[in-house]
């Protein structure tokens, strides 16, 4: 049964953890390594992370940055930042020294978290890279480790701290957040080259987690496993859900199918949010079990790639329940979920209904800006007040440009509405791609890619294969110069992360291209063409 929910309005992410400690201190909040942690260890840890943010100086509206993977401490650091008043930047782990340095510029950071262990990654390194001007505002940096050994005093002239002596500070008593204070940024993409900071309050974030453990039906009987990382906001609104439901959640750094089967099993996990790429692969896993997974109630599975569209029909065949979602990093991953009625291929669309009783949603044609009637396509647009984010970080003018008059957030989204009250998604009304788990402006990748001393012009698109979603390069050399598709790579590889590295780098004299009202627009769908015949092809 669900756990029983109380009201939270204005309660903040510290009163949320009082209020578990003071019920059920004892109990399992989260599993990690094979070991119970309770709400009065999570609590405890939190704030004396909290103790040790503030003995840095971290004070109410201060950044912190978090670049690690799905860890009990990115949530101990998480609890902290609210606690103290202060907003937790996420940082994902796939990021180089591009993409980190903007970051780390743009909201002024004042600490980094990271691990330098995991997955061999060169934290270190990629920080090295970035220029002296980003890290302008970090003061000192973190590190986590879960290995015995000497830490260096220095990181790219910033002091080091060790994670262990955050965390064995007594721990912090006061609380300097409130329900009204931001409390984390998560990066977006659209159609600029630099992604949006997207900020969400305290409130909110709760408010969220609420109205989806109630749709989800989670109570302290069930167990959730948890694949995307927290850095954004599908694998963050899981975590919270699944706290705020007293429902064990189960932490695991890297992705592995056979191992996530296995700890499905063990555990007895009732719920899962993963890709509909991941959920190929445990069905994979269990080839020979039917039902596939017994305990599981349902998979929310966001259309990750496009190529395994089909998985809930297929996950259906094999017992398994598969349903779709919405979300984004302005109204908050899980904002919606399709019903259980009906048939798996419309249970495992994009959409369904909001899980906030007071949200609405409307589509709108993008050339009169009238609202559709049902069944017909436009824009679609949210009045969430318990999701809608605060502000993008310090851009006014986008924050504006993002709401309609009527408090409707624009989402740049194309579907429709029905009668019920629920939406479908299908797609992006812009170039937006899907690359990764993670959407990817185009024009940040051919920013990048232009920058190389021998490109002249690059354009970038999306190659649908039988496999997945490919990132395709266009590029126009200088004259007299001569660069290799291997070169181009290793240049992107170098500044972005690896799923922004196109697939296929061709080389083209000129662009097709069509006359428009402001001059010449590119033929994007052309190119797609050619990309697409290219791999069919191959």
């Amino acid at each position: 049964m669900p756990t029983e929910l109380q009201p939270v309005a204005g309660m903040s992410p510290t009163e949320l953890l009082d209020a578990r400690v003071a019920s059920q201190g004892n109990q399992t909040c989260l599993i990690e390594q094979g070991r119970s942690i309770s709400w009065a260890e999570v609590d405890r840890a939190s704030r004396a992370v909290a103790a040790g943010l503030a003995a840095q100086g971290v004070r109410p509206g201060d950044r912190v940055a978090i670049w690690m993977p799905n860890r009990s401490a990115w949530l101990f650091a998480f609890f902290a930042c609210a606690q103290l008043g202060a907003i937790a930047v996420s940082v994902n782990t796939r990021f180089r020294s591009v993409e980190v340095a903007d970051l780390l510029y743009r909201s002024g950071s004042k600490l980094l978290i990271y691990w330098p262990g995991y997955k061999d990654i060169d934290f270190a390194g990629i920080l090295a890279q970035c220029p002296a001007e980003s890290l302008a505002s970090l003061q000192a940096l973190v590190l986590y480790t879960e290995e015995e050994g000497v830490l260096p005093r220095e990181v790219v002239g910033r002091p080091v701290l060790a994670w262990s002596d955050l965390i064995d500070s007594a721990p912090l008593a006061r609380c300097d957040g409130r329900a009204d204070s931001p409390c984390v940024i998560f990066t977006t993409s659209g159609t600029t080259r630099a992604p949006k900071l997207v900020v969400h309050s305290q409130r909110n974030v709760v408010l969220h987690a609420r109205n989806v453990s109630r749709q989800y039906g989670l109570g302290r009987d069930d167990c959730f496993l948890l694949l995307p990382p927290f850095c954004g906001v599908y694998g963050f609104c899981s975590a919270m859900t699944a706290m705020f439901a007293t429902t064990p959640l189960i932490l695991e750094p890297t992705w592995n199918a056979a191992l996530f089967a296995d700890l499905i099993d063990q555990y007895g996990v009732t719920h899962l949010a993963a890709s509909n790429d991941a959920v190929t692969q445990l069905l994979a896993v269990r080839a020979e079990r039917a039902p596939a997974y017994p305990g599981i109630k349902f998979i929310v599975s966001a259309n990750i790639n496009p190529a395994h569209a089909d998985v809930p029909s297929r996950a259906a065949q094999r017992g398994v329940e598969v349903l779709g979602l919405y979300g984004s990093s302005e109204l908050q991953a899980l904002l919606s979920l399709c019903d259980r009625d009906g048939n798996p291929e419309r249970r495992g669309r994009a959409g369904g209904q909001l899980a906030s009783p007071l949200g609405k949603v409307r589509a709108r044609d993008p050339e009169t800006g009238a609202v559709c009637p049902h069944g017909q396509s436009g824009e679609l647009e949210f009045n969430v007040p318990e999701n809608c984010f605060v502000e993008y970080f310090n851009d006014p003018e986008a924050t504006r440009a993002a709401m309609a008059d009527d408090a409707y957030f624009r989402t740049g989204d194309l579907g429709f509405t029905e009668a019920d009250g629920s939406f479908t998604y299908l797609g992006r009304m812009g170039d937006t791609l899907r690359l990764g788990g993670f959407l990817v402006a185009p024009a940040e990748i051919e920013h990048v890619i232009q920058d190389h001393p021998d490109v002249e012009a690059c354009q970038l698109v999306g190659a649908l294969t039988k496999d997945s979603l490919k990132p395709v390069a266009f590029i126009r050399v200088r004259a007299g110069a001569h660069v290799t598709e291997a070169q181009i790579q290793a240049y992107t590889a170098g500044h972005l992360a690896k799923y922004k590295v196109p697939a296929r780098v061709i080389v083209v004299e000129e662009y097709p291209t069509t006359p428009s009202a402001n001059g010449f627009k590119v033929q994007k769908n052309k190119l797609r063409e050619m990309a697409e015949a290219l791999f069919a092809a191959a």
